[in-house]
């Protein structure tokens, strides 16, 4: 049985699950699933009252979605620490090579630690890496009104051309940041 939560689950398992998900959270109360509005309900419970962007009912907008969101942060807790799987991340040697040539060594964890550490922030390609990619992913997710999981999971499911077209955004954007944007900053030094 520890087998099963120590080794990743092939993509013909995970994949059908994540996606019962849409349909399951429409079924048990017409819930749109996604992570990125947590934000607007955390602010909501925790700011003064008066700005009329964070008055409404959170518990009952979004209540649902925070214990949600709590679960995704244990769980990966959990994977992390209590599951871990003791061998390395499999990465194909072209990928090494790569990865090598944008002066990234560390394979040791599941990010680079030359980028995502905390000495990385001292640094001007750790903070363009963190601070810079946090802003463009919550500016990204304002604009396209959602986040990948509520667009590529449940806009799709539910046949919305903005989030076909908001997928169609995040695929460019990723491959824009992966072949334009993350060398330009690890060439930073």
């Amino acid at each position: 049985m520890l087998e099963i939560l120590t080794r990743p689950w092939p993509w013909y398992v995970a994949g059908p699950l994540i996606g019962l998900f849409a349909p399951l959270l429409l079924w048990l109360g017409n819930r749109m699933f996604g992570v990125s509005s947590n934000l607007r309900h955390l602010c909501s419970a925790i700011a003064p009252r008066g700005i009329s962007y964070l008055s409404y009912d959170w518990r009952r907008e979004g209540g649902w979605n925070l214990a949600f969101v709590a679960g995704i942060v244990v769980g990966g807790v959990l994977a992390g620490w209590v599951f871990r799987n003791p061998a390395p991340v499999a990465i194909a040697e072209s990928t090494r090579a790569a990865l090598a040539t944008l002066g990234i060594h560390d394979r040791t964890g599941l990010v680079p630690r030359e980028l995502f550490a905390w000495s990385a922030l001292a640094t001007v390609r750790g903070w363009i890496a963190i601070v810079g990619g946090g802003f463009l992913v919550g500016f990204g997710t304002a604009y396209a009104g959602g986040c990948t999981s509520g667009h590529g999971i449940s806009g799709v499911a539910n046949l919305e051309t903005p989030s076909f077209i908001a997928l169609a955004g995040f695929f460019a954007g990723g491959l824009l940041g992966t072949f334009v944007l993350l060398p330009l900053v690890l060439a930073l030094g």
